[in-house]
This record gives C-alpha cells, structure tokens and sequence, in this order.
C-alpha cells in the first residue's frame, strides 16, 4: 500500500516542483498572516517577501531531497517506520538546505555579508513549521495511497464479478440443446428400435456424446475447430437420421486452421438454425456447406443453405441469438456476423484469432 512514491511518480520533476512551490509560497503567505494578527506592530511588505522566499526555498529544498532519496529508498525495500525516519530526515537537511540557500540569495541581492551557519535561532522556529508541514503532507499522501488502494481493491473485485457473471452466462448459453432438437432425435429413436436396432443404439450413444459434449464440465470457453467439426458431425449423424437424403451434407476447414480456436458450441446452433427454418421443407436436393477459412488474422465461418431465404425482418431464433449473445460476451464489438441472400444464402461469422 505505501510502495508508491509520495511526489515525482505522479507527474514528472517540472510538475511537481510547480505544485510544491505553490504549498511552499501558501505557507509563507500563512506565516505572514499570523505575523500580521498577532503581531501589534504588524509586519513589512519586505518581511513579507522574506517569509515568501524562505518558505519557497525550503519547500522545494524538501521535495527535492525526498525524491533523490526515494529512487534508492522505499517502504517495499527498508520497510514502513525506517521510511518514515528517512522521510524525517530528508526534510531536516531540505531546510537546512532552503534556509542556507534564502540567505546566500538574500545576501546578494541586499548586499550584505553571508555568514554560514550563523542563523541558529531561525532553525528552531523554521524545524517546527517544516515538521508540522511534512506530517500533513505525508498523511495526506498516505491516505490517498490507502484509497486508491481500496478502490483498486473494489474495481478487481467488479472486474472478478464480471468474469464470473460472463462465466455463468457462457456456461449456460453452452449447456443449452434445444428441445425441438430433443424431441425429434428421441422421436426418431424411438421408430428405429423396431426398425434398426442397431442403428438406434449409434444415435444414443451419438445423442449421449452431444449432451455430454453440452455440459462442458472443464469450464472451457474456446475449443479447437477440429472439436468443433467433431461434434457437428455428431449432431448432423443424428439428424440425417431425419432428413435421410432430402440433404446433402459438406463441411470445408483448411487443414492448418484444426488447432485454432473458437467459442465452444458455435457452429452446432448455426446449423440446427439453417435446417429447422430454411431446410424443414425442402423434399430433395438440399444443400448445407459449412466453411471455415482464414481471412489475415481472423477466422471466417460461412453457413451456406439453399433453401428459404432470410426475411427481411429477420427475427433471432435460438440458434442465432445464443451466437449473438456468446460473441458479445467473448469479444465485445471485434466479431462480426453478416447474413445474406444473394449470391448465395449464407451466414457470415468474423472473428480474432486467439
């Protein structure tokens, strides 16, 4: 909590200096003011100067020395009480620096001799006002280090709550199979039992591998496209089961593009989208093209059908609403989706590598 720097990690050496020079000339106007209460007789416009240009220096004297010293000595290095006693007595040798330096310049501008050292008495006043000065400041920057550090402290806890709120939701947009979808495989299982024994023990286990596939149980956010591709092919075995050969089937992916990654169960609901409202009626000759290319440093995904056009209101249904939503969360505004028409009827999916 104390690791930061109390002056010239905040702004730089000009800023700094400009913004001590102004507590410097305030506290010399402050002493003044008390001088002029206090003081029966009042006090001289050149006094007034005097405790300006003495405060001015000193102030500056001090700033400069904590910073020389705090580029070999900090609170992480020498620990919190050593720092504060280093603290204290860089501004003891400030003063004694400031207050030399006042009457070196003072002596030359009124022409009169400068004697080193040969101002005791003012040391004891100036002692008192420079320690009472440098433990305001140094309480005030060590509170405001405490309440960054707090609020820093809230903003990674907001930042952990989103995650786990993005987690949730990703959880449970990727744990999510439709029921149409379920209700026609277990349909279709059901009339092959008396049919093909066989064959409805393969859609079980492939329905099993799909819904195993959906709970996601390590978490994962991303898989490979070649897993992806995988259970696609898992989910379209079960529906050609359906759709017999009213559908012909393609899926293109560039050999080196298997090990990249993308959201989990994303290709799976595009194309149960593109079958259950632009295929459901077509009797022959369908056809559904799933491609993934690469485009510089992002993957495009293509959906392709031949059958129903997209309206021109298109209303999301789940499949396309539960990308929509899983893009959003995964890569905020860098994906892009485009659906199309012409030439071709195809849904358009941009996104980063990772």
């Amino acid at each position: 909590m104390i690791e930061k720097r109390l002056s010239f990690k905040e702004g730089g050496w000009l800023k700094t200096n400009i913004k001590y020079a102004v507590i410097g000339i305030s506290v010399g106007l402050l002493m003044s003011a008390f001088i002029q209460i206090f003081n029966p007789n009042g006090i001289q416009t050149r006094n007034v100067l005097f405790n300006i240009l003495f405060s001015l220096f000193i102030t500056l004297s001090i700033a400069n020395v904590i910073a020389l010293v705090q580029c070999y000595f900090t609170p992480a290095k020498i620990g919190f009480w050593n720092f504060v006693w280093i603290y204290y007595l860089c501004n003891l040798v400030g003063l004694f620096i400031g207050v030399e330096l006042s009457y070196l310049i003072v002596s030359l501008a009124f022409d009169f001799k400068y004697d080193f050292i040969g101002h005791i008495n003012d040391y004891k006043f100036n002692v008192l006002i420079t320690i009472i000065v440098g433990t305001l400041i140094l309480l005030y920057h060590f509170q405001r280090i405490n309440a960054e550090a707090i609020l820093k402290s809230k903003e990674m806890d907001l930042v952990k709550l989103n995650q786990l709120k993005t987690a949730a939701e990703l959880q449970a947009l990727q744990s999510k199979i439709n029921p149409h979808f379920l209700y026609n495989a277990l349909n279709s299982i059901a009339s092959l039992i008396h049919e093909d024994a066989d064959k409805a023990e393969d859609m079980t286990m492939k329905l099993s591998k799909l819904f195993r596939y959906s709970i996601n149980t390590l978490q994962e956010n991303h898989v490979s496209i070649n897993e992806e591709v995988e259970i696609l092919n898992t989910y379209l075995d079960i529906e050609k089961v359906r759709f017999g050969n009213r559908i012909n089937f393609k899926i293109e992916v560039l050999p080196e593009l298997n090990d990249k990654l993308i959201p989990r169960f994303l290709l799976q609901p595009l194309v149960e989208n593109a079958l259950k409202h632009g295929l459901k009626d077509v009797r022959n000759n369908g056809e559904m093209r799933v491609t993934v290319a690469q485009n510089a440093s992002r993957i495009e995904i293509f959906i392709y059908d031949n059958g129903t056009p997209f309206p021109a209101e298109l209303i999301a249904g789940y499949g396309l609403q539960s990308t929509f939503d899983k893009l959003q969360l995964l890569y905020k505004d860098d994906h892009d989706i485009q659906i199309n028409n012409t030439p071709e009827k195809h849904i358009k999916i941009s996104i980063p590598f990772i």
